[in-house]
């Protein structure tokens, strides 16, 4: 088989497996026996205009033509070779038009097309656009890159067997060694030549040639008998494939401009590859010295060639001569440096290359151009220029040069004397001046004065880089040379200059004030003093002051502070410096401890106890040890944050029952109350919190003894009576007293509340009686799920709060579940005013973590809240706990559905958007959630609502098939869902299925719900329906396994609430937990938007949200997109 090469001089080379002969091009056509259509520049240019042509050849050369594939189809019977040519060619705006050409090697172009507008509008398929053009350009230069006269069968067939050959394999190491040659006879120029081999080396004779068989791969060389370089039988060192990458960029930049001839001002002698060179640029001088750094080099410098040349990173080694002669003075430069680029980064020098520092290279620059210009390779100094020898020129060669020779003759005229820097200092008016007097010895020399005489027979060397520090500092500082000595007279540069540049001067010269200057005092952070104590009354005692500075002024200093001023300037004319870190953390401190202005004017500050976490915890953050603490204080900081080494003993009972997190946080109740501060337990669902309060107030009652108060506790109704069970299992020797009932039964049992270790009663109940419990004393006040508070305008919020105890504490497995308001709401039941006022606390807080995602102001937040709240996770405690598998069925609507959905959708768009439109946003939010209700029960079931509707609901089959199969494989069933409505559809459901079920929703007495849960948990019923608001929470259902959601809710931590019912302690089985969504509908928006509102939650407490106030809270945008764009 034979193949082929076409070289850019249209040379062709036929290779056989023993030979190859050289033709030329129309032989070769002839070969083929066919007259051989080539697309040149001459073709191009019938097909469009100049400008047209133009504009394709700049889009050639700056590469538009993003793809091109070239398909060759060969017709036998006529001999004629179809090419297809497919490109796509990019714009100004990135956009990329496809282009299709058609060429016949008989009648030449036979067709062609682009998707530009100008090709349609303008030329109409008569003639070509500029992409077309393009495409044509690159083809007729580049064809030999998609030619061959063997079948792609037969040329695939053939590459698969020469890389199965060369993989099979272990490749050789081709030996490189490099020449470099610099010359600037006419210009400057840099290039490359190569040798190549293993063992002996051979001259690349075409470096083009080479490069090309590295990157493609396609050819071997043959540079002697013995040696024949093979791109798929050698490989390069790590070190030279960095040159070889390099050369292969070159050869691209070859390619692109090297072809083209005249074009917009193209120079034809540029060139970066020519015959045995390539050229390279300044920028590619540097990255070709640092690939051959570790190899040794041949280089010739204009003709005259040097051998094993080395690379070095390193200051030159110059040595420098002064000479006198005939009354002169001569600077020479033993051996001047060659420089090989105009950057003058490297230089030939003692039959090196030199990558010399930046300072050498700075600094010998005005030498170097001197030399250069003068006739002699030297520079000429008179006798009277010893002064500036001595001082400024022999310091600075000294840094760059190995050695520096000076005539004797010279040196015998110098003398050197100590540097002893004089800075006067004064202050007229608003002006600070400064005069420095550089002083040698006897000899004081001003920096305004020039020529001044020292010594008429001795030059002295002065430390001319000691003087320019001094001058320099001043400078920086804001001085300015005026009637010879400098001045200042900006205030804000001048507290600059005394706080921060001053000290610095202080360590190199001696310093003189004058009076006015003297009475010029900076307060800094040395002047500062302050404590926090805890005092024998258990309040947190605060002081700061600042010496020498009148309390009034704190107010003024620390609004400076929040003004981020760099000074404040005292009424007595002192300045108090602002711009130290210090004063900037005490201010932010007194700002988040929300102490007001005028308790600033005493000698202590009184604060509540339960600021002494934060405030330790920002003192360590913040580094702020100048704030005394007393041992109280560090006492009270150490018990609270070492629980675990508290000696707290449960009750003896509960030893063996509780687990070591629940003893945890049994001793963290224990801790908080000692200290007197309030908590939030928060552990996550099914974790024990009812046990760790029941064993918290059992040992309270145990250590009061006959003083014991009564504890209260309220829940939610349907937690009433568990309470009342769980503390008769855990705690039998406390007595318990549940206050329900008709008014005048609750008041009976009121009458009878101190003989009773724990009154329990429900928030329905609280809000009713609050007048009766107000004036009562109790030992602990314990809220069950305390999210019922959230709100603080409710009445539940507002009733609790009213309540009298020794502590408080909530319990809650969501402490957050729509803003961060709610948080702020149970810290001001369990301890008031401790995150600032309501207002206060969206002002600070909520504002900027909502608004503006404001990082420092949450994490401010956690630093005040963290202390407080305890929240542990299942999967962080409860290793024997099963897994928990959730997932989302996604159910197809009926017909019927269908058509009703989209028809209530389309009305109440157009409601909305008028609503919108008349009343704006938050007039509307009542009638735009009746909206969303309406959509989400046409999910469930449009007959919730609709009187004798027959169409049928996509989740009642959907709940039907796997209620069938989940039974029949033994599961057991809690199903839950928003909608009572709901909740008895399927109960029917259920009936007709002869399915043993339970059921509870908000309509069933408190006193039944423990037994019917008892009883399920026993075995009784299959299937479990429960109303998700009145049996979500504080329900044990382990009897369950599987877990369904009939509708989404808005707030999944409520679902998830629900579903551990199911999944907490004692659970034995894996817990499958099913969400059922219909497709297409506000349910599938409504489920992608509350994952995306879980982050912010998440990062304050837990990603929890809720369904009432998440409406009112959701955005006009989020609305518009939920109701306006909804399927």
């Amino acid at each position: 088989m034979l193949f082929y090469c076409i070289d850019n001089l249209k040379k062709v080379t036929i290779y056989s497996k023993v030979k190859c002969v050289h033709i030329n091009y129309e032989e070769f056509v002839h070969v083929l026996g066919c007259k051989m259509f080539e697309v040149n520049e001459k073709i191009i240019k019938s097909y469009c205009n100049d400008v047209t042509f133009n504009r394709a050849m700049l889009d050639y050369f700056q590469r538009k033509i993003s793809y091109m594939d070239v398909k060759y189809k060969d017709n036998k019977k006529t001999g004629e070779r179809i090419t297809e040519i497919y490109a796509e060619v990019s714009s100004l705006n990135s956009w990329e038009f496809p282009v299709e050409i058609t060429l016949s090697s008989q009648s030449g172009i036979l067709d062609y097309s682009c998707e530009c507008e100008a090709f349609f509008q303008h030329y109409g398929g008569s003639r070509i656009c500029k992409h077309i053009a393009a495409v044509l350009l690159k083809y007729s230069k580049e064809s030999k890159n998609y030619m061959g006269n063997t079948s792609s069968s037969d040329k695939f067939v053939d590459a698969i067997k020469k890389n199965m050959r060369a993989v099979s394999g272990e490749k050789k190491k081709a030996k490189l060694e490099v020449k470099y040659e610099f010359s600037n006879m006419f210009s400057k120029e840099s290039s490359i030549e190569l040798k190549i081999g293993e063992d002996k080396t051979y001259v690349v004779k075409n470096m083009k040639d080479f490069i090309c068989a590295v990157k493609y791969k396609n050819e071997s060389i043959e540079y002697g008998k013995e040696f024949t370089f093979d791109p798929l039988y050698y490989e390069f060192e790590e070190d030279d494939q960095q040159l070889i990458n390099l050369l292969i960029e070159i050869y691209e930049n070859d390619e692109r401009l090297g072809n083209y001839n005249g074009y917009r001002g193209y120079n034809s002698m540029m060139k970066f590859l020519s015959r045995k060179k390539a050229y390279i640029t300044d920028s590619q001088l540097k990255r070709f010295f640092n690939a051959v750094k570790h190899k040794r080099i041949e280089v010739v410098i204009n003709g005259v060639k040097y051998s094993e040349v080395s690379i070095v990173e390193d200051d030159m080694p110059l040595e420098f001569n002064f000479n006198i002669n005939s009354n002169k003075i001569y600077l020479e430069l033993e051996e001047i440096p060659f420089p090989l680029s105009n950057t003058g980064d490297y230089f030939f020098f003692k039959n090196k290359i030199y990558k010399p520092t930046q300072q050498q290279i700075r600094l010998l620059r005005p030498y170097q151009s001197e030399i250069a210009a003068s006739k002699h390779n030297r520079i000429t100094f008179s006798m009277e220029d010893r002064q500036n020898i001595a001082s400024f020129i022999v310091p600075n060669l000294k840094k760059i040069s190995k050695e520096v020779k000076i005539d004797s003759r010279l040196t015998e005229c110098f003398y050197e004397e100590p540097l002893n820097t004089l800075l006067y200092l004064d202050k007229n008016n608003e002006v600070a001046t400064a005069k420095p007097v550089f002083k040698y010895g006897d000899i004081e020399i001003s920096p305004f004065e020039k020529n001044q005489q020292y010594n008429n027979n001795k030059i002295l060397i002065r430390d001319v880089e000691g003087e320019f520090k001094i001058m320099d500092i001043l400078k920086s500082s804001g001085f300015q040379i005026v009637n010879n000595e400098f001045q200042l007279n900006d205030q804000d540069k001048l507290i600059d200059f005394l706080t921060e540049k001053l000290d610095k001067l202080k360590d190199i010269a001696d310093i003189y004030y004058s009076q006015e200057f003297k009475n010029m005092k900076i307060h800094t952070s040395s002047s500062m003093k302050s404590s926090i104590r805890l005092n024998n009354d258990d309040l947190l005692e605060f002081s700061f002051d600042i010496e020498g500075v009148d309390r009034k002024e704190l107010i003024d200093i620390f609004k400076a502070v929040k003004e981020k001023k760099r000074y404040y300037r005292l009424k007595g004319g002192d300045f108090v410096s602002l711009i130290n870190k210090e004063i900037i953390d005490v201010a932010n401190l007194i700002d988040y401890l929300n102490i007001k202005d005028k308790d600033l004017q005493k000698d202590k500050i009184i604060l509540p106890k339960y600021n002494a976490l934060y405030i330790d915890e920002n003192l360590k953050q913040n580094n702020m040890s100048f704030i005394e603490r007393n041992k109280r204080f560090r006492d009270l900081v150490n018990s609270v944050r070492d629980v675990q080494e508290m000696e707290y003993n449960v009750p003896l009972n509960l030893t063996t029952i509780m687990r070591p997190y629940q003893k945890t946080g049994f001793k963290w109740l224990k801790t908080l109350s000692s200290c007197g501060f309030g908590g939030i337990l928060a552990d996550e669902m099914g974790l024990g919190k009812t046990l760790q309060t029941i064993a918290f107030l059992a040992s309270d009652v145990e250590e009061r003894g006959s003083l014991n108060k009564p504890s209260l506790v309220i829940a939610p109704t349907s937690l009433v009576y568990n309470w009342e069970s769980e503390i008769k299992r855990f705690a039998p020797q406390l007595s318990s007293l549940v206050v329900s009932g008709d008014k005048s039964e609750r008041e009976l049992l009121l009458k009878h509340m101190g003989e009773s270790n724990i009154v329990i009663t429900s928030y329905a109940l609280i809000r009713r009686d609050i007048e009766k419990y107000k004036s009562i004393d109790f030992a602990y006040c314990i809220l069950d799920e305390a999210q019922q508070i959230k709100n603080p305008a409710s009445i539940s919020a507002q009733s609790v709060k009213e309540l009298k105890a020794d502590g408080y504490f909530a319990l809650t497995g969501t402490p957050l579940e729509n803003t961060i308001m709610e948080l702020w709401s149970i810290f001001d039941y369990i301890m008031p005013g401790y995150l600032l006022t309501q207002g206060k606390f969206s002002k600070k807080y909520e504002i900027p973590i909502i608004k503006s995602n404001n990082k420092e102001a949450l994490a401010e937040l956690n630093k005040h809240i963290k202390p407080f709240i305890l929240r542990r996770l299942k999967k962080e405690v409860i290793s024997e706990l099963p897994p928990k598998i959730e997932h989302k069925v996604v159910v197809e609507m009926t017909k019927g559905q269908k058509k009703l959905y989209a028809a209530y959708m389309a009305a109440v768009r157009d409601e909305i958007q008028s609503e919108l439109a008349e009343k704006g946003f938050n007039k509307s939010k009542f009638q735009i959630l009746s909206a969303l209700t309406r959509l989400r029960q046409i999910c469930c079931d449009p007959s919730m609502f609709m009187e004798n509707y027959n169409g049928g609901s996509g989740k009642i089959i959907a709940l039907d098939e796997i209620l069938s199969e989940s039974i029949n494989e033994g599961h057991r069933i809690l199903l839950f869902s928003q909608f009572t409505s709901a909740l008895k559809i399927i109960e029917n459901m259920l009936k007709e299925n002869n399915i043993d079920y339970m059921y509870l929703d908000g309509s069933t007495p408190a006193n039944e719900r423990g037994r019917i849960v008892k009883d399920f948990n026993d075995g009784k019923g299959s299937v479990f329906l429960i109303s998700l608001k009145a049996g979500g929470t504080g329900l044990n259902l382990t009897g369950a396994d599987l877990v369904i959601h009939f509708d989404p809710w808005w707030n999944p931590a409520v679902e998830e609430q629900a579903s551990d019912r199911a999944h907490r302690i004692g659970q034995k089985k894996t817990v499958e937990v099913i969400k059922l969504i219909s497709r297409g509908t506000i349910e599938e928006k409504i489920y992608d938007l509350q994952q995306k509102k879980k982050e912010l939650i998440n990062s304050v407490i837990d990603e929890n949200r809720n369904e009432d106030l998440m409406v009112t809270s959701l955005t006009e945008e989020e609305l518009k997109d939920l109701l306006l764009t909804s399927d």
